[in-house]
């Protein structure tokens, strides 16, 4: 190792000990005692396998290790939750509840902070909360323009990314204004989702960040007096580059999945996904050709971040806590980002962690369509939710018939 290496290591342990102090362990001691034994029901989306098994995995592993039996309340909408919470404390069930842990972020979370629905603040009491990446991965404190106070932990990104065949592609587009270039040069072979698909939306969103004259005003709620002077260069670039797409902008593929198929079908030779590990488990999977790669762009992608929250009225918030740190601990978060378990890039940040831990992540399967922790370390923050509306509903009114 290298004195400069040796020194930054030396320096990050004495942060580490700064962020936990020995107070804090002895309090942590106490949570995992009043942990112990308990049952935590974990209400998450339950629509996706990989995710299933992710979370069954943290199961067994928290009952070996803490006694905690987790129960995954599989949901098809995380609003089933906050609604069910929400009745709890209507009918006065203020402790005992039934819900203990969500998956949840954006409007939900909005919702239960705003009717005080919500255990804490508690995440930063975690002991694994000290290698989180609060510095370049803004989404990790503000949840849709939300700021989170500790009231939600986070454990999985998910961030914008544009995969390409690369043996049909060249001069690849680094910003969005080098999109109309690649575009005139390659009519035809790009495509992105219908814009009332989440993610067609979220490539507008992408777009305006690099166009708009000022793009902290995307912080803030659209309105009447601004979204017009904003959205300008956007519909200005996007008249340009409609033409130039799939079936020349006349027609959309329904969602990221069918956008995918365009490209495993040579289609189109460019699309863009919310996974960064999209394509790496599509080409192992047989869904794309092994020469499908990933890019970002120079200036950084819109990501956003899962959280877990703890209810108001949770029957055992302590095992809750629990749960939450270990979805924070490094041995986790290099199990998630694994292409061969679940492929959610890590919420913490590496120069944090010890060698031992960061050497997890370096001995990750490979593949040549994963983009590196450094080709995501630049993450712009979701716009307030009220631009994706009004984007898209411009959008329709502009491009539809």
């Amino acid at each position: 190792m290298t004195s400069g290496r040796l020194f930054r290591n030396i320096i990050a342990c004495m942060a580490v000990s700064l962020a936990f102090p020995v107070s804090a362990a002895a309090d942590w001691n106490d949570t995992l005692e009043q942990a112990r034994d308990g049952t935590v029901f974990w209400n998450a989306w339950g629509g996706d396998e990989r995710t299933n098994n992710f979370i069954d995995w943290v199961g067994s592993e928290v009952e070996e290790r803490y006694g905690i039996k987790l129960r995954h309340v599989k949901l098809s909408d995380t609003g089933e939750a906050v609604a069910r919470v929400l009745a709890e404390k209507t009918a006065g069930k203020d402790t005992g509840g039934s819900v203990d842990l969500i998956w949840i972020n954006g409007p939900n979370f909005l919702s239960m902070k705003e009717q005080d629905l919500l255990y804490g603040p508690f995440s930063e009491d975690l002991p694994n909360y000290r290698f989180v990446d609060t510095e370049d991965k803004p989404s990790n404190v503000v949840d849709f323009t939300v700021p989170v106070d500790g009231m939600e932990s986070p454990w999985r990104l998910a961030q914008i990314v544009f995969m390409h065949d690369a043996a049909r592609t060249s001069d690849l587009p680094r910003t969005i204004p080098d999109f109309l270039e690649w575009a005139t040069a390659n009519p035809g072979r790009f495509a992105h989702p219908d814009v009332r698909d989440f993610l067609g939306a979220t490539f507008l969103k992408q777009a305006l960040y690099e166009l708009a004259p000022d793009p902290e005003a995307l912080q803030d709620p659209a309105t009447d007096e601004n979204f017009a002077t904003v959205t300008a260069p956007l519909w200005g670039w996007y008249d340009l580059l409609r033409p130039l797409l799939w079936r020349s902008g006349e027609q959309f593929p329904a969602s990221g999945p069918a956008a995918r198929q365009l490209l495993n079908d040579s289609e189109i030779d460019m699309t863009l996904s919310f996974d960064p590990a999209e394509a790496a488990a599509a080409v192992q999977s047989g869904l794309l050709p092994e020469s499908v790669r990933t890019f970002t762009l120079e200036n950084g992608t819109i990501g956003n971040t899962s959280f877990v929250a703890i209810p108001y009225n949770s029957g055992n918030p302590a095992a809750a806590m629990v749960v939450a740190d270990f979805l924070l601990a490094p041995e986790t978060q290099a199990r998630a980002q694994n292409i061969n378990h679940l492929g959610s890039f890590t919420v913490l940040d590496l120069d944090r962690l010890s060698d031992d831990q960061r050497q997890r992540f370096e001995d990750l399967p490979a593949s040549p369509a994963l983009p590196s922790n450094k080709d995501l370390e630049k993450v712009l923050l979701e716009p307030h939710p009220s631009w994706m509306t009004r984007i898209t509903d411009e959008w329709i009114r502009r491009y539809t018939n």
